[in-house]
């Protein structure tokens, strides 16, 4: 059966416009921060600041660590106050953040941390809600590729600045710092404002009954009383049905967008193209996520067959480049700080395989995402925003451990952890979509 909600949706020119809009102004944030996140460990290696002592790694471990438990309160503020205002302010937190790296210090770096976690949840939240709001049955996946597609364009424009401005460079020196996070201030900023222009409104059904309300307002007084009601809804709206876990997602997230530039960045045998590389790296992990959104999303239709096959080959396609990683990167690379690798890979690192494995590991996550924002927005599309608040609880959980990890364990256990971990993920998603497809079944008899 179709769930009610898309099913009511029509088609409409201002769903069309406001998903298009949505993936502009995610395009715009998430250039400034995903080059943030990329750079951000080899910019923090560079500061010639001796009072500084905070890690790119343990900045970003803080935002996802915050991000999952946020997510506990975020869908009840999202519906108070609706999604488009909700982004709005989300974005003003991401600006903030990417502002903090024009004049560092290690109080204002965790901080705001802080505050980004929060506003991520609340971001990716109202993200999800908006989305299906925006969706119906025949035209979720679809909006879900051309969202995907545009978003994934972030990894392009940033990462070709890094490239043309440090190539060649040993050392980033702090003229060229505060020019390059100037300019990623601007550009998130400019993301921030195109949710103003976003159309609709909400629906009245998603609005807070009065019961709920009070209890929102009762969190100002005892905040331990509302979340466990709300735990208690996140589970049982994770468990039944069960949602496709997102562990592997977010130990993948972590290691291409902070760990593997990083990687590319202190590899010694690359020399002076080290850290012009990890931009080049950078664009053709968004070449991949985009050929991906565009060929899995805009081009398949609606088909659970296809949601499967999908996830498959992304399983695929990440393990071959996990393998060529392992055998063509210093195993250590995760792990230097002030110098560069000391240790020599199986193969002599390759500028063309170190990209390829760039291409293969954005190709693969976008496999994965595409698919569970598909069935995420086909299974709840009724509870979509504790459905989508869950999702990202877990992803961001294991992103956070990833982050934290990251500078201490050496490559090729992180690259191990994410085999294993990703290939449980993957019989997992079979298990869940078995599971719909039965249900279907029987509801058609």
């Amino acid at each position: 059966a179709t769930p009610q909600l898309l099913s009511e949706v029509s088609f409409s020119p201002a769903r069309t416009f406001n998903v298009v809009i949505l993936g502009v102004g995610f395009l715009f944030i998430f250039t400034a921060f995903t080059t943030c996140g990329n750079i951000e460990q080899t910019v923090v290696k560079s500061l010639e600041n001796g009072t500084f002592s905070g890690s790119g790694y343990h900045s970003l471990g803080i935002i996802y660590g915050v991000f999952s438990f946020s997510n506990l309160l975020a869908p009840s503020v999202v519906t108070v106050i609706g999604p488009k205002i909700t982004m709005f302010l989300s974005g003003m937190l991401y600006s903030g953040y990417i502002a903090v790296f024009i004049n560092p210090s290690t109080w204002s770096l965790y901080f705001t941390s802080v505050l980004i976690g929060i506003g991520a949840a609340l971001l990716w939240t109202a993200q999800g809600q908006f989305l299906v709001e925006n969706s119906e049955a025949s035209t979720i996946n679809r909006n879900t590729g051309m969202f995907w597609a545009l978003l994934q364009c972030s990894m392009l424009f940033g990462n070709l600045y890094i490239y043309f401005d440090w190539n060649g460079r040993t050392e980033i020196p702090d003229g060229s710092r505060r020019s390059v996070f100037l300019s990623l201030l601007v550009t998130s900023v400019l993301g921030t404002l195109s949710f103003l222009v976003l159309r609709g409104g909400r629906r009245e059904e998603e609005l807070l009954s009065e019961e709920e309300g009070q209890s929102l307002l009762s969190t100002l007084g005892c905040i331990g009383v509302f979340l466990w009601p709300r735990v208690k809804r996140l589970a049982a709206t994770a468990l039944n049905p069960p949602l496709p876990p997102p562990r592997s997602a977010g130990l993948e997230l972590s290691f291409y967008s902070g760990v593997y530039g990083t990687c590319i960045g202190a590899t010694a045998q690359f020399g002076a193209a080290a850290k012009g590389l990890i931009g080049i790296s950078g664009i053709v992990v968004g070449i991949g996520e985009i050929v991906g959104g565009g060929l899995f999303g805009l081009m398949c239709k609606n088909s659970r067959f296809r949601r499967t096959s999908v996830v498959f080959l992304g399983m695929v396609v990440h393990f071959v480049a996990f393998y060529l990683i392992f055998i063509s990167i210093p195993s250590d690379a995760s792990v230097v700080f002030e110098t560069n690798t000391q240790r020599t890979p199986y193969l002599t690192p390759s500028v063309s395989i170190a990209l390829l494995c760039s291409f293969l590991l954005g190709l693969g996550d976008s496999c994965f995402n595409t698919q569970l924002y598909s069935i995420l927005g086909h299974v709840y599309a009724e509870q979509s925003t504790p459905a989508f608040a869950i999702f990202k609880f877990i992803q961001s959980v294991f992103a956070a451990v990833a982050f934290f990890y990251g500078g201490y364990l050496l490559l090729m256990w992180q690259l191990l952890l994410m085999v294993v971990l990703g290939f449980a993920g993957t019989l997992c998603f079979f298990v869940v979509e078995r599971t719909q497809n039965f249900a279907a079944d029987i509801q058609e008899y």
